[in-house]
């Protein structure tokens, strides 16, 4: 594969996401209307179990009102009740169907939803779902001038598509039942403990790749054998192995052309752009899954790469490699086709992460000066695109392209794994970015640590790790304490990263050493490895 396009899928993994969020997340009570005793409830999400005909049909999901009774928290506190359309639909005037002891069933529209629920009340109703217009939900306020509503019954909107399949169903003469309760989402799901080593792992894997899958080197035989390996291996790819050593010029342009790109998205945002990112996040995984793959094979199977065939364009290419390369397409097509599955995560983080891998094993940053400028960029990059952009575009630009075109397509350049725990669902997400930037200057400081002869804690890259690390939590923590929305992952990791490096620096008096560090010329990376077949220099 070329360069060039490694270079590309690089830049698109870099600047596609750079964020912390989780899916499927609470309403929030954040409206400006005033709270009394009777409009004092917290906006909260309800789940909706419905039976048509005694049948369970799939549980939806609804949004309680800020009036009214509050929904419990378990369902077995919860009690299941017939629905009855309201006669009229919208709600407004009393009903001519008999509502007592049901849940009545009505549109929006027309009038206050307390006028609503105050007519279902008086009907002998237990309940009242509305009906939205769109299949958004919407926040049932109070009336602006209300004192006293003394509304002692639930009240919750559901979607368009789901009311007006219990509707049709109730049309049809069908028993529809309900039963609606609100459970509590843990304070700390643990499945972000398994996102957490995913992040921490990919980068200390990186950081040791070389080392990992460097076979021993016992005779001069053998060094014979795998240099001529080397050189007949995947498709003669010396170009792919020369390191990208990043620049200060390089980090800001970087930035500003992210920037670019994240606004194209945001605004041209559809669903052959977003195949666009699949097929270049596809071309990626595939790449870094077979450089991976291929580097563990032959470190413990050192005449892998012997046997070779002559193709049109390719010339001489291992047998070996093609066979690695066939089983990384296979599995790309496979999530591709399946990516809307509930177990398509897997193939997601196993392809993103081998992209990883060996995206920091081409890109380098040579000393800390560069670190800074490109670290400092994205940090201002992050903050703004999540928390300064809505004062400019009245939206988080980086959440809504964080959460894909209008029909369900979302990017694929992050990390993410469901949450177990939650009885809401959804998944917990981290973009490339956020392991990405970071990860460059942690592999750094592994290397300068090998070359320096440091080890432990009198070195760098231990107490980057635990700084990315303890970052990491902290953005989780922000995660939780603004109720799920989105957070600039690189708040928190630039400065338990960068900001280590720069403190040990100054206290050991070597700040200027990693500032000027590797401005003398690179050794040529075949003249160091040549036995390794598709791994990337370190």
């Amino acid at each position: 594969m070329a360069s060039g396009l490694l270079r590309l899928v690089l830049f698109v993994s870099l600047i596609a996401l750079s964020l912390a969020r989780g899916g499927n997340d609470m309403v929030l009570d954040t409206d400006s209307t005033p709270k009394t005793p009777s409009c004092n409830n917290p906006y909260l999400m309800a789940k909706v179990r419905n039976w048509v005909n005694g049948r369970e049909a799939e549980t939806f999901e609804g949004a309680g009102a800020k009036f009214g009774a509050l929904l419990p928290s378990e369902k077995e506190n919860a009690d299941k009740l017939p629905v009855v359309i309201s006669n009229p639909l919208n709600g407004c005037n009393a009903s001519s169907s008999k509502l007592s002891g049901a849940i009545a069933l009505s549109a929006r529209g027309d009038c206050e939803f307390s006028v609503k629920a105050k007519i279902a009340q008086s009907g002998g109703a237990k309940a009242l779902v509305v009906i939205n217009d769109d299949e958004g939900l919407a926040k049932m306020a109070c009336p602006e001038d209300s004192t006293s509503l003394n509304i002692s019954i639930f009240v919750v909107m559901i979607p368009k598509s789901n009311g007006e399949a219990l509707k049709k169903s109730i049309q049809d003469g069908k028993k529809v039942e309900l039963l609606l309760y609100s459970p509590k989402r843990p304070v700390v799901d643990f499945s972000v403990v398994f996102l957490w080593l995913m992040a921490v792992g990919t980068i200390i894997v990186a950081s040791f790749w070389s080392k990992i899958t460097a076979p021993e080197k016992s005779d001069e035989r053998y060094n014979e054998l795998a240099e001529k390996e080397s050189n007949a291996g995947t498709a003669k790819d010396d170009s792919e192995d020369e390191v990208m050593n990043l620049s200060v010029k390089g980090a800001v342009c970087f930035v500003i052309t992210a920037s670019v790109f994240l606004l194209l998205l945001y605004f041209f945002m559809s669903t052959w752009f977003v195949w666009v990112l699949i097929v270049l996040f596809c071309i990626g995984g595939i790449e870094g899954m077979h450089n991976c793959l291929l580097s563990l094979i032959l470190r413990t199977w050192r005449s892998g790469g012997r046997k070779t065939i002559t193709l049109p364009l390719l010339d001489e290419v291992s047998i070996l490699s093609l066979l690695v390369l066939a089983l990384c397409v296979g599995f790309a097509v496979f999530w591709v086709v399946t990516r809307r599955a509930s177990y398509s995560w897997v193939g997601q983080d196993v392809l993103g992460i081998c992209l990883m891998i060996t995206v920091l094993q081409i890109a380098r940053l040579p000393n800390i000066k560069v670190a800074t400028v490109l670290l400092c960029c994205a940090f201002v990059y992050d903050i703004f695109w999540v928390f300064l952009s809505p004062l400019m575009f009245k939206d988080s630009v980086m959440v809504v392209v964080a959460k894909g075109d209008s029909s369900g397509e979302g990017l694929p350049m992050l990390l993410r794994i469901p949450r177990f725990f939650d009885p809401w669902g959804g998944q917990n997400m981290l973009g490339f970015g956020d392991v990405l930037f970071p990860g460059l200057l942690i592999v750094f400081s592994y290397r300068f640590d090998k070359e320096n002869k440091k080890r432990g804690i009198s070195g760098y890259f231990l107490w980057l790790v635990i700084g990315y690390g303890i970052g990491l939590g902290f953005t989780y923590l922000g995660l939780y304490l603004m109720n799920g929305n989105g957070q600039p992952a690189l708040l928190y990791l630039v400065p338990c990263t960068l900001g280590v490096t720069v403190f040990l620096g100054l206290i050991r008096r070597e700040l200027k050493q990693l500032w000027d560090y590797g401005t003398e010329p690179e050794v040529s990376r075949n003249t160091v490895e040549p036995a390794v077949e598709g791994t990337r220099s370190v």
